[in-house]
């Protein structure tokens, strides 16, 4: 779960499973409070563990096809990247679950913010992926121009320079330290892939005005564009819309109910992305193992 804002309203309370918090066996619903609405949590590792059982081999898959085969897809690079994030991501979840639930170590915790972190601007790489996109879609001439894949190479170790930047900041500041950042990134992120896939939803379907049909090419990137719009909303808007309201919440429902089913959805995108890019990817021969082409836009 990305507990950014899990803290926000919490100075006076302290979490029995944090370094700075009291010793004492841990808490798996993390506050004490919390034992009163337990059911956020259990969706919470219910999360956690759909990330491992789906999420890491789906990934491990994406990796494999795209390292494994040659493909004129720019956006495959960050693809990649963001398979790579997911994957540590996913991996992380037995660490994070055993420390609630059994160790309870202040040492660990450091491990998991940092996770948490890397988790927070994952949509970083969904935005360059959306505006590789729009530039191909709606300016098919000077995308062909910047084509060169050391532009996005580059792109990318500058995203890598920014999410750990950020997540060795959450590591030792806390929530609290870099709340404000998160939640610019995040709006950010949010207005700039709706904008993208909204323009490249338009342009696609101007493309067809006037005609019975659309180009079967076109139509398969104009219902990836939608699909991927739809997963940027319900992943990504939960957080958005929740942040404006937070102090209106009772401690209890904002930190046990509200935040841990909300930012678990978010979590879940770390499934949700690999599954959407090995359907949209034609297996030829019908083998999942050999090497494929890409039919995304």
């Amino acid at each position: 779960m990305s507990n950014t804002t899990l803290n926000l309203t919490t100075n006076s309370y302290n979490n029995s499973t944090t370094p700075d918090g009291p010793r004492g066996p841990p808490l798996w619903y993390q506050y004490p409070e919390c034992v009163v609405a337990p059911y956020g949590y259990v969706f919470y590792f219910t999360g956690k563990m759909f990330n491992l059982a789906v999420g890491t081999p789906c990934n491990v898959l994406v990796i494999w096809q795209i390292a494994t085969r040659r493909s004129d897809v720019s956006s495959d690079i960050f693809f990649l990247n963001l398979a790579i994030l997911d994957t540590y991501f996913c991996l992380m979840g037995p660490v994070d679950m055993a420390n609630r639930l059994v160790l309870s170590s202040g040492r660990l915790w450091y491990f998991q913010r940092f996770a948490y972190g890397v988790k927070d601007l994952a949509p970083l790489f969904l935005v360059c992926i959306c505006l590789d996109r729009y530039m191909a879609v709606v300016h098919p001439v000077l995308f062909a121009q910047v084509r060169d894949n050391r532009i996005r190479i580059g792109v990318s170790v500058l995203v890598w320079g920014i999410i750990l930047a950020y997540g060795i900041s959450k590591s030792f500041l806390g929530s609290l330290g870099v709340y404000e950042i998160f939640s610019g990134i995040i709006l950010f992120a949010f207005a700039v892939m709706v904008f993208c896939n909204i323009s490249i939803i338009w342009v696609l379907r101007r493309s067809v005005l006037g005609k019975e049909e659309m180009h079967p090419v076109k139509k398969k990137a104009f219902k990836m564009v939608l699909i991927i719009l739809a997963i940027i909303v319900a992943n990504y808007l939960p957080p958005v819309a929740l942040m404006p309201f937070a102090s209106y919440y009772s401690f209890v429902v904002y930190n046990c109910q509200v935040t841990t089913c909300v930012f678990c959805i978010m979590d879940l995108s770390s499934s949700i992305e690999p599954l959407l890019y090995i359907s949209k990817t034609e297996r030829v021969g019908g083998r999942c193992c050999q090497p494929s082409v890409a039919t995304r836009p």
